[in-house]
């Protein structure tokens, strides 16, 4: 096992590249609980620093003798806060390949299951810690695949990661997509695809989430456009009380899916 007291150590130069995506393959995580998530998502770990202090803990040394790489490190306290993303580090990183996230990803996912039921489309979202939750949920949920469009922040950035919580390791993931032909291939998989629109007259309670279906969320702040909205098939909204006129992005993804959900596992 390599131990590492210098901040000019060419693995920990690497480790820094990584982090702040300059590496194309390769994605950065941190913490107990998301280094976990990476053994259950059978991601291919590459690297691996802890501190000390990590490696006294039980979740610590039960990692260590899990994970599948000879690439340990032991890094300085010192060292290690000057990798970490985040401002109360829990002593460990680990570095795994970049999932595949594209159309075949999707089309992969789609032949292997009897039913599609619902796909999500993600049309320019740009806070990342938002899309990584919207992707808990859509696992949470359990989505078909979830589509993001160019102009997206990275889905697998160290705050997306975070957000996700694993779930942008093990979901059926399509990234850097456009929209028009999301759509256009969307028509030919049959999907029907829906929005949420406040000038929509259908609540998502009435809408038949047991027909395979495309669900679209637009960008926070914009959402999407009117020439967007009119190649969609459906618009829906969440009524609302007490003249509130919208949700956070992920609340009303939430809000929706789970309906969803219900209607689905009901029949």
């Amino acid at each position: 096992m390599l131990k590492i007291s210098s901040r000019d150590n060419e693995k920990i130069k690497f480790a820094r590249k990584v982090r702040d995506g300059s590496v194309d393959n390769l994605i950065f995580i941190e913490g107990s609980r998301l280094a976990e998530e990476s053994l259950r998502s059978a991601l291919k770990i590459s690297d691996v620093f802890f501190t000390e202090d990590y490696a006294r803990t039980e979740r610590g040394k039960k990692f260590l003798l899990t994970v599948k790489t000879s690439n340990l490190a032991e890094v300085s306290g010192k060292v290690f806060d000057s990798l970490t993303a985040t401002k109360n580090s829990q002593g460990i990183i680990v570095i795994g390949e970049k999932p595949v996230a594209d159309q075949n990803t999707i089309e992969a996912k789609l032949s292997k299951i009897s039913k599609i039921s619902l796909l999500v489309l993600l049309h320019q979202i740009n806070n990342p810690a938002n899309l990584g939750a919207i992707l808990r949920t859509c696992e949470a949920a359990n989505v078909s695949g979830v589509i993001i469009t160019k102009n997206s922040a990275d889905v697998f950035s160290p705050k997306a990661l975070r957000g996700a919580m694993g779930a942008s390791l093990r979901l059926a993931l399509w990234t850097n997509a456009d929209f028009f032909e999301v759509l256009s291939w969307a028509k030919e998989k049959s999907l029907i695809s829906v929005c949420a629109d406040i000038n929509a007259e259908k609540s998502y309670l009435e809408i038949d989430w047991n027909k395979p279906r495309l669900l679209i969320f637009g960008s926070e702040a914009h959402g999407l456009s009117e020439n967007e909205k009119a190649e969609i098939n459906e618009g829906l909204l969440i009524p609302m009380e007490n003249k509130v006129e919208s949700l956070n992005l992920a609340v009303s993804c939430g809000v929706i899916l789970f309906e969803a959900k219900r209607q689905i596992e009901k029949k």
